[in-house]
């Protein structure tokens, strides 16, 4: 029995376990120990990322899929996974005109901008390989996605019940699943769904007459497989990962954690969080990353190079938005072996903060645990001088509030001179273990967040790379604390002191 999981620049092959199924590796051949997949595989899973964006899917491999589907193989498209195998997508976001990019067409679907990042409930309805006997069924899972509105003829089988699209309010069904005539060809923008839903994993295994034996061997090489592929950092880069010895992980207990926060949105927070991931990764260090707030989006960079899932526990909760309040992630935190939690905020430090929503902001989450913080600023907009000023300001806010600020770094630095004058002043105004500067960085990609075109092997390796350069990874993982949460301040104590 031999599963294939493509594994191509910017796949997430290891965001989710789907099902612990894979059994083989698929790459841009299409290929498998010299042999066509179409000869070789009893089925496909095409797992989320940006495989559209980096335009990884070539004649040789696209002609394979086609193939699998021609022969009536199960194949299953899971996000991006879901965009290969229809007609389009469109991923112009901020753009004035549509940006098209084509896929597979296997699936009379197309898909147009819409950000959803629930966690999600869907309704199955109608059969399909996945789906066999399940209509009028629930099934969990998590959305994480920026072209989620999907129009077209092919026949649905599940909607999502969403909270939340385009950053706004707004509950609603929407289409999440849908099958080719034959149901052997399957997209779905619910993530986890194999993992979450074992009746879905139990129709697939049906469908290819999997027998006992065959489970054992199943279980056997998606061990081996896991191993292999989280052993090298992204994509078919060659870059390994080291491996610390077990012992190095204070099991059962609470691992040290870091906020990597900003003065403002386009501060470089993720580009430096995904450097950071990825260098202590290559190092031997097993690291979560999470995110302040809904929008898990920005953990996909460092989780491509990490190899680590998106967990329940990734998205912090502020008011009603993320996934789970601080005190049950940091219960979860205790029994899952991680040398670091790297935990990424949202906007400004301050976003939020005075909302009577609480926590509604990053520097109320830092505060309730003690967790320290390193603030990033970009000096992209306002100069370097500006970027520094509001470093410093940031910096003593923070002290007011009583929040562990560890460092400062000036990002996107574009004049040497400059910056040393302006990391002079925040030596002396904040007392600061570290206060340092990164360059501005060059990438031949459209863009660097989630919100437009992003290669998400060229951001990757250009962070990790960076951090590598111009920061140490090992002494920024030092200023880490161990997280002690002694509950939320007050809106009050907030006001008063914001005002002191």
């Amino acid at each position: 029995m031999k599963i294939g999981l493509l594994y191509v620049q910017g796949a997430l092959p290891a965001f989710e376990n789907f099902g612990g199924l894979p059994t083989h590796l698929v790459k841009k051949n299409g290929n498998i120990n010299g042999k066509p997949a179409h000869q070789i595989l009893d089925a496909l899973i095409i797992p989320g990322g940006s495989i559209i964006e980096s335009g990884s899917v070539n004649h040789s491999l696209k002609g394979e899929v086609k193939n699998m589907a021609r022969d009536g193989s199960f194949i299953l498209g899971m996000c991006s996974g879901f965009q290969v195998l229809a007609e389009k997508t469109d991923i112009g976001r901020k753009s004035p005109c549509p940006i098209i990019k084509d896929g597979l067409g296997l699936l009379n679907v197309t898909f147009h901008p819409m950000i959803s990042n629930d966690r999600v409930e869907a309704e199955i309805v109608d059969d399909s390989v996945l789906t066999q006997g399940l209509i009028g069924q629930t099934i969990t899972g998590f959305h994480c996605h920026t072209y989620g509105d999907i129009r077209g003829e092919a026949q649905p089988i599940m909607y999502s019940r969403i909270k939340r699209a385009d950053y706004q309010d707004d509950p609603k069904k929407v289409l999440s699943g849908v099958r080719n005539d034959d149901g052997n060809v399957v997209g779905t923008m619910i993530h986890g769904a194999l993992d979450e839903n074992p009746g879905l994993r139990k129709n697939l295994l049906r469908y290819l007459d999997a027998t006992d034996v065959d489970l054992k061997n199943i279980e056997k090489q998606n061990k081996e497989l896991m191993n292999k592929l989280r052993s090298e950092i992204g994509i078919n880069t060659g870059i390994k990962a080291a491996y610390l010895n077990k012992d190095s992980i204070n099991n059962q207990k609470l691992p040290p954690a870091l906020m990597m926060a900003s003065t403002g949105s386009d501060s470089g927070k993720t580009f430096l969080t995904t450097g950071l991931v990825g260098a202590l990764r290559k190092r031997g260090y097993r690291i979560a990353v999470l995110k302040v707030g809904p929008d898990v989006r920005d953990l996909v960079p460092s989780l491509y190079l990490n190899k680590e899932n998106m967990e329940p526990f990734s998205s912090i909760q502020i008011g009603s938005l993320g996934w789970k309040d601080l005190p049950q992630i940091l219960r979860d935190l205790k029994t899952r072996n991680y040398h670091l939690v790297i935990i990424e905020g949202v906007m400004s430090i301050f976003t939020g903060l005075l909302n009577e929503k609480i926590p509604f902001s990053a520097a109320e989450i830092a505060k309730s645990a003690h967790i320290p913080v390193v603030l990033i600023s970009g000096c992209n907009k306002g100069g370097i001088e500006t970027a520094a000023l509001d470093l410093a300001s940031h910096v003593e806010m923070m002290q007011k509030l009583g929040i562990k600020t560890r460092g400062v770094i000036l990002n996107k630095v574009y004049h040497n001179g400059i910056a040393q004058e302006a990391l002079d002043y925040l030596k002396k105004k904040t007392q600061l273990e570290l206060v340092t500067s990164v360059p501005k960085v060059k990438m031949d990609v459209r863009g660097g967040t989630p919100e437009v075109e992003i290669k998400l092997d060229d951001f990757c390796l250009n962070a990790m790379r960076t951090v590598e350069k111009y920061l140490n990874p090992e002494d920024l993982m030092g200023l880490a604390e161990v997280p002690l949460f002694r509950g939320y301040m007050s809106y009050a104590d907030i006001l008063s002191r914001f005002n002191g």
